[in-house]
């Protein structure tokens, strides 16, 4: 699509976002999505087997976004599956509906596309939402191959234009990735095993591997209102952390690497963390814990 007033090119991009039993979370997406000038948008919804059905509260406010009910949750992968499935856009911008746009989010990811050929995905600077001016996310450090750890850059710092780079980092911010078509169409989609975290680290493994790079655009800001579907502490969070952790791990670190990480989970971080939920009397939690150890021993 042309621009009215010059030859500027405005490609499609497909916004993309889940939906569980958090309907004024997402009109609070949408709402923010209202105050950006970029032309040419097509925003997705999937609902993930709420409670209550989201469409009419959603098609009576925001009428010209298509609503995707699935009749089970299909977690985070799957859930933006069928968003993808569905999508038409030459860029599919995948984000947390716990987020808020501002101006200038689609057009600095898509220069990065423009800038880097080998870019296969995109995410902007993150700001906490409830704590304007502080960082979430200015990229990733990768994950240690011996613990399994990796961190945020930038996250809890102010804001002082000290990230203000393009720069290239191992994984995407699950939250906001924008994916070119030409290389989701050679990496394919989301792995769905993984249900809740971890299946965006897997996902960027696998561009990767295809010879793609993941950019971190400092242009592009979006505010995070963070875990407002989960929890920030709940025992599924903690279920999910634990199992995809190990899981993340089998699947993308070779021998004796992934030895060295069994042992370090199996006699430090175990023992660890199970003291700390017994003292803290944090049942659940101890629960969950150990069922997703369990569910990479083939024990569900």
């Amino acid at each position: 699509m042309l621009s009215a007033n010059s030859s500027t090119y405005y490609p499609l991009v497909s916004v993309i976002t889940v939906n569980y039993n958090n309907t004024q979370v997402t009109c609070e997406l949408l709402a923010s999505l209202q105050k950006i000038t970029y032309p040419r948008l097509e925003v997705i919804i999937v609902d993930n087997a709420s409670q209550e059905d989201p469409r009419p509260v959603i098609n009576a406010g925001y009428p010209g976004v298509k609503v995707i009910r699935s009749e089970e949750n299909r977690g985070f992968a799957g859930g933006n599956n069928l968003g993808i499935a569905a999508a038409k856009g030459e860029y599919l911008f995948l984000v947390n509906n716990d987020t808020e746009f501002t101006e200038g989010l689609i057009e600095g990811l898509l220069e990065v596309f423009q800038q880097y050929p080998d870019a296969g995905v995109a995410s902007p600077k993150f700001h906490y939402f409830f704590h304007p001016g502080t960082i979430e996310y200015a990229g990733y450090n990768a994950v240690d191959v011996f613990t399994g750890r990796n961190s945020m850059v930038g996250c809890r710092e102010k804001d002082q234009g000290q990230y203000d780079a393009i720069t290239a980092t191992p994984y995407a911010h699950g939250g906001a990735m924008m994916i070119s078509r030409k290389a989701l169409e050679e990496v394919g989609l989301m792995p769905e095993l993984y249900f809740l975290y971890y299946e965006e680290f897997d996902w960027c493994e696998q561009f990767r591997r295809k010879g793609y790079r993941i950019y971190y655009q400092y242009k592009s800001l979006i505010y995070h209102k963070e875990s407002m579907t989960t929890g920030k502490n709940s025992p599924l969070k903690t279920y999910y952390i634990t199992r995809n952790r190990i899981l993340f791990m089998r699947r993308n670190v070779q021998l004796p690497a992934r030895l060295v990480f069994m042992l370090y989970f199996t006699f430090l971080t175990i023992p660890k963390n199970t003291l700390q939920y017994v003292l803290r009397r944090e049942a659940t939690h101890l629960k969950a814990f150990w069922r997703g150890i369990f569910w990479n021993l083939g024990l569900k």
